[in-house]
């Protein structure tokens, strides 16, 4: 069974980006990560050590999110995957997006994101 421990809209400033404006500038980044592992041990337990602590998953993302730079959205978000899986080998699969408001796009639009996904 396969249940979910979701962080949402985690912000963090970083200087992930091609451009060369993007790396002496740096800009904000939104990130959420859904953990899928199996929780029924700790919803009877109710102890911390069975299950994912999403405080370190946190610690974790912002540690990745504020260091690099990476110029690629999608090697951040592989970063944060493996980084998740291999503190926690509990978690069977993680997906991450990064959304990036600033992105150099000439034209109008909310963000561009990308979604990873890795499972054991």
């Amino acid at each position: 069974m396969m249940d979910y421990i979701k962080l949402k809209n985690m912000a963090f400033f970083g200087y992930h980006g091609d451009e060369p404006e993007e790396k002496t500038l740096g800009q904000r980044f939104y990130i959420d990560v859904v953990i899928g592992t199996d929780l029924s041990k700790v919803s009877r337990t109710d102890d911390l050590n069975d299950s994912v602590n999403y405080v370190e998953v946190f610690q974790i993302v912002k540690r990745a999110a504020e260091g690099g730079p990476y110029k690629l959205l999608e090697k951040l978000a592989g970063v944060i995957n493996e980084d998740v899986m291999e503190k926690f080998p509990q978690v069977e699969e993680i997906v991450t997006t990064v959304h990036k408001p600033g992105s150099p796009i000439p034209g109008i639009l909310d963000d561009v994101s990308v979604t990873i996904k890795k499972e054991r």
